[in-house]
């Protein structure tokens, strides 16, 4: 695999996870919306993209004063672990091509 094909791969990878980081972004935004019938069209959309990941994490984060802060726990260990593992990935791909 050639080092151009590498790097492809690694920046999509990393396009990816910020692009979805800024869905989900935009679906914690859009819950203080929730009466709006605009905003209930896109949550539709994106719910079923983004509710598996936020799933995870709402299973070991209880709500607090009908707040739920899984999301917020959700960006921050994407926005940390995405990097690394754009990383690992990169390396791997690269130590497979030579």
């Amino acid at each position: 695999m050639s080092p151009d094909i590498i790097n492809l791969l690694v920046a999509s990878l990393y396009n990816f996870i910020n692009i979805y980081s800024m869905l989900l972004l935009i679906r914690v935004l859009l819950t203080w919306f929730q009466n709006a019938e605009w905003a209930q069209q896109v949550m539709g959309f994106l719910s079923p993209i983004t509710d598996p990941y936020l799933n995870i994490f709402r299973s070991f984060v209880p709500a607090l004063g009908g707040m739920d802060f899984s999301p917020m726990l959700a960006l921050i260990v994407l926005s940390w672990v995405g990097p690394i593992l754009v990383g690992i990935i990169g390396q791997l791909l690269l130590s497979l091509a030579i």
